[in-house]
């Protein structure tokens, strides 16, 4: 019976620890899209003069996250379309400086200047959410939205940086990241 009993504690002990484990974990969500998902029309852009692709009215999705990890002083997210323009892709949105206490944006807050978030760059020259703006007849675009976790003060970072700049600047403060996949196709 002892023997039975230390092993349901070692189990119990090993259940609550790996809950505790899965409870740290960052995790990005929506809830208008799905994991895989699709960005609706009215996320898409809306700049007819810059391409005439642009069908929507360029309105960020809803984001939120959770589990963000200990010693985090600032977030960055990141939107980045590999199948666009290729073999480059495209960087949609670069945003970064989010400080700590934010823990998402709702809809269409990221498609114009905040004081939540520093704007970076986009390949569009953009600080902002710029939507999918997929030539039609095409197949699907897979749109990655990265957040990452860092040990940098909100402020710490000047305006401006694009994709490759900013991942230079992160490097060796990052804590953790998350990601979620969502798709569009102009019909």
């Amino acid at each position: 019976m002892k023997y039975g009993l230390g092993s349901l504690m070692l189990a119990g002990g090993l259940v609550l620890s790996f809950g505790v484990a899965y409870a740290d974990v960052l995790m990005l969500t929506s809830s208008a899209i799905a994991d895989n998902g699709t960005l609706a029309i009215k996320n898409a852009c809306s700049d007819k003069q810059r391409s005439p692709n642009c069908v929507g009215e360029n309105i960020s999705p809803p984001l939120a996250w959770s589990g963000v990890p200990e010693g985090t002083k600032s977030l960055a997210l990141l939107l980045f379309d590999p199948e666009g323009r290729a073999p480059a892709g495209v960087s949609h949105m670069v945003v970064y400086g989010i400080p700590a206490s934010v823990t998402g944006f709702a809809e269409g807050e990221l498609s114009q200047p905040s004081d939540k978030f520093v704007g970076g760059k986009s390949t569009m020259e953009k600080a902002v959410y710029f939507g999918p703006g997929t030539p039609p007849n095409t197949d699907w675009h897979h749109y990655t939205w990265t957040l990452v976790a860092t040990d940098l003060d909100p402020k710490a970072l000047q305006p401006g940086l694009t994709r490759e700049e900013l991942a230079a600047a992160l490097k060796d403060h990052v804590k953790g990241s998350a990601g979620l996949v969502t798709r569009f196709k102009h019909l």
